[in-house]
């Protein structure tokens, strides 16, 4: 009987559909539409070509708020070029260790 329910449970979720992030190149956006884009998907990756090597394309996967965050991470802001501006504020998640001493302590808002 405890075989039969394991199988049952693995097969609900081997069948339940993996959950796609979106992925947007940012050359052709304005900087609204990439934080619209992030905004109404919550997190997105963003692609976008390199300051120092235009021909290499970067990319990272951006926020709506921290609640899209990892459990050891915060949203902080970042910057991502669009076709209008060189530098477009959308948040990104960081480890919160890169922001504050292990003896501090932080409470999320």
């Amino acid at each position: 009987m405890k075989t039969l329910i394991v199988a049952a449970m693995l097969a609900a979720v081997a069948s339940t559909p993996a959950a796609a992030i979106s992925r947007y190149n940012t050359d052709g956006m304005s900087c609204r539409e990439a934080q619209s884009a992030v905004r109404s998907q919550g997190a997105a990756i963003l692609r976008y070509a390199s300051k120092r090597n235009p021909g290499m394309t970067l990319y990272d996967r951006f926020v709506r708020h921290g609640g899209y965050c990892q459990t050891n991470e915060i949203a902080v802001q970042g910057y991502v070029p669009t076709a209008d501006r060189a530098s477009c504020p959308i948040k990104r998640c960081e480890p919160a260790s890169k922001h504050f001493d292990n003896d501090e302590i932080f409470i999320p808002r």
